[in-house]
């Protein structure tokens, strides 16, 4: 039940309770996450009142992107807690983990060298991920450390995985003479540390990182967020509220807040719908991957390990809540340690269509998130016209910044 998303963001305080469970309880315990309703004034309260009643173990409180907390709850307790007043319901913690898959050629592909004006001064763009190299010479200079949450984590939320460098230098290394250059380069990068070392987590740390950047959004003039990461779940189009899922109830509510969100689609060469967060497609902009092995359009490159040139990879997930999409193949980018790395999946295209949001709000600052996405794909290369479909799964359109 217990995800591979392991960097737990508590936006006020990590609870932790042992409140005498048996170990008979305890082995049939499960991670579940307790979202409260809106009339409940202290979620906190709520946690340790439950906690010294139930024996609940809590790991973290929410209380901006949904009131809440996650806890392991025992078996013979999960009733009562439902069955309680103050509850709106309760979800179980789910796996999700990075959507990287191994080994760049996005920004020339998209022409976001091209943009010579706009380079996303000043919005702010929350990676959700492992943390950022906060030290990176091609990264430092733009970036804040804005929370982990990693249980037993360090306080910073440096990254020692290198998948959320990766990302960060797509959106917005710095356009130096070092290194790579992102799509909107002159952008805040703020590190939400949400997956430990190995790259993974839970839903209740991912929601943590969520409930921070609704919090700080104002603060650090947070406009996107990048979520490279996913797993197994559908959506109801109504924000969690009919299947009773945390993670979209969260997600609904900082995109409420004035957050952007954009999510991968995964690469299990499968259905997106059958992935989330890419399934919520009443709350997020979804980017599928494409294989680029030249930086140009027209298929004229070398074939990829993951198709011909200028298709869409193979192990791209597809469908119709899948948005956009941005090169995701071979794709060159910052890294851990100061350093540099060759990776793909749809975790490399997702960063590149966050920069060109960022670019995009940067000169329409009063868009909503629809608006967003309805402008980054009224821009975008479509079918026929630089890249093309022979699998016939993929009728989204290929980002392109040079216009934003």
């Amino acid at each position: 039940m217990k995800s591979k998303v392991a960097l737990f963001l508590v936006i006020s305080l990590v609870l932790v309770w042992t409140a005498g469970l048996d170990q008979a309880q305890a082995s049939q315990a499960g991670d579940y996450i307790v979202v409260l309703k809106d009339s409940v004034a202290s979620p906190q309260q709520v946690a340790i009142e439950m906690s010294g009643k139930h024996g609940l173990e809590v790991s973290e409180s929410y209380s901006h992107a949904l009131k809440g907390f996650s806890a392991k709850v025992p078996a013979n307790k999960l009733a009562a807690i439902k069955s309680d007043a103050r509850v709106k319901f309760v979800s179980e913690d789910r796996e999700i983990s990075a959507d990287a898959q191994t080994l760049p050629t996005g920004i020339n592909r998209t022409d976001a060298e091209l943009n010579l004006t706009n380079k996303g001064t000043g919005i702010g763009v929350a990676i959700i991920d492992t943390g950022i190299d906060l030290s990176h010479p091609d990264l430092a200079a733009h970036v804040i450390s804005g929370k982990n949450c990693v249980r037993g984590g360090k306080k910073s939320a440096n990254d020692d995985n290198g998948h959320g460098s990766h990302v960060a230098g797509t959106i917005g290394a710095i356009d130096n003479t070092i290194g790579v250059v992102g799509e909107a380069p002159a952008v805040t990068l703020v590190a939400v540390k949400v997956l430990d070392a190995r790259g993974s987590g839970t839903w209740s740390s991912v929601i943590c990182g969520i409930d921070w950047v609704t919090a700080n959004a104002a603060a650090y003039n947070i406009k996107v967020a990048n979520m490279s990461l996913g797993g197994g779940g559908s959506s109801d189009n109504n924000c969690g509220n009919t299947n009773s899922d945390a993670l979209h109830q969260a997600i609904c509510r900082s995109t409420a807040a004035g957050v952007a969100y954009v999510v991968a689609a995964g690469n299990e060469s499968d259905n997106a719908s059958n992935h989330v967060p890419a399934a919520y497609d009443d709350t997020v902009i979804t980017v599928s991957a494409l294989a680029d092995s030249d930086g140009l359009p027209g298929g004229l490159g070398a074939a990829t390990s993951y198709g011909a040139d200028d298709t869409f990879a193979s192990f791209s997930n597809f469908g119709p809540v899948v948005d956009i999409a941005a090169p995701g193949v071979s794709i060159y980018s910052t890294y851990k340690s100061g350093g540099y790395a060759t990776l793909s999946g749809t975790s490399m295209a997702t960063p590149h269509v966050a920069g060109g949001a960022a670019l995009y709000i940067k000169s329409h600052p009063a868009a909503s998130w629809t608006e967003v996405r309805d402008g980054l794909k009224a821009l975008a290369e479509p079918l026929g016209a630089g890249h093309t479909d022979p699998s016939g799964k993929h009728p989204e359109p290929v980002l392109k910044a040079n216009a934003l």
